[in-house]
């Protein structure tokens, strides 16, 4: 069985591939081992995805090499 964690804690930061205009945020919650919590700006009290740690450094080296 997989436990959700708990994210009412959690310290959120902007993540530096959102749009600078403060329209298109996106938020990551760092210390959560294995886990990226990522959640939309506009909406922080709604869902968060919670993504494996590999696949989030995976994606973010994706939008490095695309430039």
């Amino acid at each position: 069985m997989r436990h959700t964690p708990e994210l009412n804690s959690a310290r959120w930061r902007k993540c530096s591939y959102s749009n600078s205009n403060g329209g298109e945020c996106v938020e990551i919650a760092e210390d959560f081992p294995g886990l990226v919590p990522v959640r939309d700006s506009k909406n922080p009290h709604g869902p968060a995805l919670l993504i494996p740690a590999a696949a989030w450094t995976a994606f973010v080296a994706s939008l490095k090499d695309q430039g």
